[in-house]
């Protein structure tokens, strides 16, 4: 054990034990040039240089092209190139698409409340920027409009029309309370339903199959009660003294929602009065052009 120790000790002392390297005249012999060196500087220097070379090497491939030199790595760039141009160039159709549906939504807003559409025009090549200009009602577009709202078989009014008398005659509507009306259907004084005077504590019934979705007080206007019912058609029961049905209950034509106020005085006001509103497809309705008071 002691001699391979030593044995041991005695070359790694040699690693480092310089050697004279000389370079010597064939001629006659003269030393021109000598250097030292040790097994451990030679190993070092090594390492040195294959760590120099290597980061050479890879800053030379990380910040210049000669990779696209090598062949088939090319071909694998310009795929991956292809591939990016062409998902660009999804995006730009899709975007492109998604602002030609959002203007054609846009002008049919603006052909419903009768304004003049735009056209979308795009500046650039930037399909973000878009600039609006009016479009000149062309001859088509007129008698298109003259037809939609005159008085002919394509107007709107008829249509509504119809489309009333057939939601009317499909649903089978119970009066919500008997009473005498006190006050008329107007839009125009912000009065979208109707005033009954009924009979004081009376039943308030609802008019047609449906499902509760609100029952609540406020001071304004006591207990009110909104049924959602077929066809998009939703009811309206105000200032009613007491409800009797809960959110989210069903309830049948004829059933019971709550009872009438009971008036201060044998004349009753404006504020208690029974108020009933009729809402289709989110807009008032005249209760009357549906139910016979």
């Amino acid at each position: 054990m002691m001699n391979f120790l030593k044995k041991l000790r005695l070359r790694w002392r040699d690693f480092f034990r310089k050697r004279r390297f000389n370079m010597l005249n064939a001629t006659d012999n003269s030393e021109e040039w000598h250097i030292h060196l040790s097994p451990a500087s030679i190993v070092s220097g090594s390492v040195a240089v294959a760590l120099v070379f290597f980061i050479f090497i890879l800053t030379l491939m990380a910040y210049t092209p000669v990779l696209e030199l090598l062949p088939g790595y090319r071909t694998e760039t310009d795929r991956m190139r292809e591939t990016l141009v062409q998902n660009l160039i999804r995006l730009d159709s899709m975007e492109r698409m998604m602002n030609d549906m959002m203007t054609y939504n846009e002008n049919i807003a603006l052909v419903l409340e009768g304004h003049m559409p735009v056209a979308r025009s795009f500046i650039g090549s930037d399909s973000l920027r878009t600039d609006k200009a009016p479009v000149p009602p062309s001859r088509e577009d007129s008698l298109l409009r003259a037809q939609m709202e005159g008085s002919g078989p394509y107007s709107l009014a008829s249509y509504n029309a119809t489309s009333r008398r057939e939601v009317r005659e499909a649903m089978q509507l119970v009066t919500p309370v008997e009473g005498i009306i006190a006050e008329r259907f107007d839009i125009g004084q912000n009065r979208f339903g109707v005033r009954i005077a009924a009979t004081a504590g009376g039943r308030i019934t609802a008019i047609d199959n449906g499902t509760v979705i609100q029952s609540l007080w406020t001071p304004e206007n006591r207990y009110i009660i909104v049924v959602q019912h077929a066809h998009n058609l939703v009811s309206v029961y105000k200032n009613l003294s007491q409800s009797l049905v809960m959110r989210g209950q069903n309830v049948h034509g004829g059933d019971q929602l709550g009872t009438n106020i009971e008036p201060d005085t044998d004349e009753p006001t404006d504020a208690e009065l029974f108020e009933f509103e009729l809402w289709s497809n989110g807009k008032p309705v005249d209760p009357e052009g549906y139910i016979v008071f």
